[in-house]
């Protein structure tokens, strides 16, 4: 096996609690039919979520990104040169307010 797919498995079996919790409403297509990917790969990048479909990526950003804005964007340009729209949020959005958070997916998925 590749090793950025090892790698995406292995982030799958490590995920952060935000990332468990906003899984838990994207799996098995529950978001209006949408299917989700977690731990995917793109642009030499392990996305956090992926709905291929819509062309969309999902990244959650944890304290560690506060002084990550480069890197940040420059990953997300990358992601973007592939076809992908990529949209934020921060743990504590999902983790506090994940109504909110996946209206703003939906928007994103609708405007696809």
């Amino acid at each position: 096996m590749e090793l950025k797919w090892e790698r995406a498995r292995q982030l799958r079996n490590a995920a952060t609690d935000a990332e468990r919790h906003l899984w838990s409403y994207l799996r098995r297509e529950q978001l209006a039919g949408w299917k989700f990917r977690r731990q995917y790969p793109v642009a030499g990048f392990i996305t956090d979520f992926i709905c291929i479909p819509a062309c969309l990526v999902i990244e959650l950003d944890g304290g560690q990104h506060a002084d990550a804005h480069r890197y940040d964007a420059d990953r997300t340009r990358l992601i973007q040169g592939e076809g992908y729209r990529v949209v934020r949020f921060w743990n504590d959005d999902v983790l506090l307010r994940v109504d909110a958070v996946l209206e703003e997916i939906l928007r994103y998925l609708d405007e696809g």
